[in-house]
């Protein structure tokens, strides 16, 4: 299970709206790259393929390939507001280490 912060999803659900797409979701993917061999990626999703899982937390509906899945059991996507922006990250159980940005990780 993949979770949404309530912070997220208010802040998800804001996105949506103003894209036109309110029945659409969010895709949660993880991907090799970054500093530490593994970077996350959102982006939003209108459908889902066909393998994804679909997950729904805070109104919010969450399409994860099989693959990423393996890597985000447990996880939680949040927003946060910082002094210098805002920005969406996603808080891994998974993670042995992570790099100083917080978008890659090590398992």
């Amino acid at each position: 299970m993949i979770n949404v912060s309530p912070t997220a999803a208010s802040k998800i659900s804001e996105l949506l709206t103003e894209e036109g797409k309110t029945g659409s979701g969010l895709r949660v993917f993880v991907q090799g790259g970054g500093c530490s061999g593994f970077q996350y990626g959102l982006m939003i999703e209108e459908g889902g393929g066909d393998l994804d899982q679909v997950f729904e937390s805070n109104g919010v509906k969450l399409y994860v390939d099989p693959v990423s899945v393996s890597y985000l059991k447990g996880a939680e996507v949040d927003f946060v507001e910082t002094v210098t922006g805002g920005g969406f990250t996603i808080k891994n159980p998974n993670a042995v280490s992570t790099c100083g940005c917080g978008q890659s990780f090590n398992v």
